[in-house]
């Protein structure tokens, strides 16, 4: 058996923690593994109609990227994990809460910003009453693809939330609940195959997103039985054999809601936090599909 990990074309480096200890485990299995960046124009289609696609050599792919045109082709020729249409169900934010509407898994209040393709359009103020009418304010303003916090911010009043509108009105984004009892912080919670592996509170330094590329710190926690089935239930739901997805707290800490669920998540904090061995449970749940 022979594996391979895909990252973005313009990746820095393809030694990434996440990497490494993926490739470390994999080869701790028996099982070889390569590296790649996705700048091989994997996605393309030949004069002869069938998808041209040059890397057949290997049983499995690792695939962290979110180029979706390149994960369908590649699924063609071998296993992705996760698949590429668990990757576009999680990259668009917007997308995710529609799947995962009417599961019995509690969820923010959310809606969809209108989609504008006229740079020169005004938003109107009855938009933005109807926003704040829908989900009060602060209310959070968040691009539909982003990671690590980025694209995300809070408006505190109408004037702020206009102003977001107005700049992201040619791009999809979505308009969400501020939920004040989880300022700065939240659950993360990393599945493996249908499994809770655990969960770690994150929390900022001052920032209202609880994000570690921000500065966050990561603590280990018990995860509740409820958040344990949410997980599950979302991870089922989209399809993923992996992810990371992350609760906001409700007040008193008694109740939870899905913030975001992400395909490729980073298990670097997670596993300093918890002494967990994500990496190895991953590569073992791989090798048990293949198998």
């Amino acid at each position: 058996m022979k594996g391979l990990i895909v990252v973005n074309a313009y990746a820095q480096t393809t030694e990434t923690r996440q990497v490494v200890r993926l490739r470390e485990e994999l080869l701790r299995l028996g099982v070889a593994t390569d590296v790649m960046r996705n700048n091989g124009f994997f996605a393309r289609v030949a004069d002869n109609g069938k998808c041209a696609e040059r890397l057949r050599s290997y049983d499995f792919c690792i695939y962290l990227d979110k180029d979706k045109y390149a994960s369908h082709v590649l699924s063609k020729h071998m296993r992705l994990f996760n698949c590429a249409a668990a990757i576009e169900n999680c990259d668009d934010k917007m997308t995710t809460h529609i799947l995962l509407s009417d599961s019995g898994i509690p969820m923010p209040p959310t809606i969809a910003g209108l989609l504008c393709y006229d740079k020169t359009a005004q938003i109107h103020d009855c938009a933005v009453d109807s926003v704040i009418d829908a989900l009060g304010l602060p209310v959070v303003v968040k691009q539909v693809y982003g990671s690590m916090g980025s694209g995300v911010f809070k408006a505190n009043t109408k004037k702020q939330l206009k102003t977001l509108m107005q700049r992201f009105k040619c791009e999809p984004h979505l308009f969400q609940k501020y939920l004040q009892s989880s300022n700065g912080r939240d659950l993360r919670v990393i599945v493996v195959g249908g499994k809770v592996l655990g969960g770690i509170q994150r929390c900022s330094n001052g920032d209202f997103r609880s994000n570690i590329g921000l500065g966050g710190s990561a603590t280990a926690v018990p995860v509740p039985l409820t958040v344990q089935e949410y997980a599950v239930k979302a991870a089922q739901t989209l399809g993923l054999d992996y992810c990371g997805i992350d609760f906001l707290y409700g007040k008193d800490d008694k109740s939870f809601y899905l913030c975001e669920v992400n395909s490729n998540a980073f298990f670097d904090a997670f596993e300093g936090a918890t002494g967990i061995n994500v990496a190895c449970a991953y590569a073992q749940y791989i090798i048990d599909v293949l198998h």
